[in-house]
C-alpha cells in the first residue's frame, strides 16, 4: 500500500476539523470537528506505524492514548454543553459569558457582617 493515500485523507479529515472549529458555533458540532481532528491524527499515527520500519508499535500505543483522551473530551465536553444549555437554553458558543460581569455596587462601608456557620449560628466578623 502507498502511504500518499492515507496521508492526504488525514490531511483532508484534519483540514475539515480545523474549517468546523473556526466556523461553526454550535458546541455540538465544534466538539464533533475536534473528534474528526482526533481521528485524523488515529490515522496518521496508524500509517506511520504500518509503513516506517518496525522497531516498536509506538503508532499503535499512541492511537490508544489519543481514543482515550477524545473519550475524556467527549464526556467532560458533553458535561460542559449539557450544563449551558441548562443555563441559557441554547447551545451557541457566541452567546456563552467568559467571565462574570463585575459588580460595581457592593456598597461596602467597612461595615462588619454577621455570618453564619454550618450550625446556623451567626458568627460576627
Amino acid at each position: 500500500m502507498h502511504p500518499f493515500i492515507p496521508y492526504a485523507v488525514a490531511s483532508a479529515l484534519f483540514g475539515l476539523g480545523v474549517l468546523g472549529v473556526l466556523r461553526r458555533r454550535n458546541a455540538i458540532l465544534l466538539l464533533m470537528s475536534v473528534e474528526l481532528m482526533l481521528n485524523a491524527v488515529n490515522l496518521i499515527f496508524v500509517t506511520a506505524d504500518a509503513t516506517l520500519p518496525k522497531a516498536a508499535p509506538t503508532g499503535q500505543i499512541f492511537t490508544l492514548f489519543v481514543i482515550v483522551i477524545a473519550a475524556a473530551e467527549i464526556g467532560v465536553g458533553l458535561a460542559v454543553v449539557l450544563q449551558l444549555f441548562r443555563l441559557k437554553a441554547a447551545i451557541n458558543v457566541d452567546e456563552v459569558p467568559l467571565a462574570e460581569p463585575a459588580d460595581d455596587d457592593t456598597g461596602d462601608t467597612g461595615e462588619t457582617t454577621a455570618t453564619a456557620d454550618r450550625t446556623g449560628v451567626p458568627d460576627v466578623a
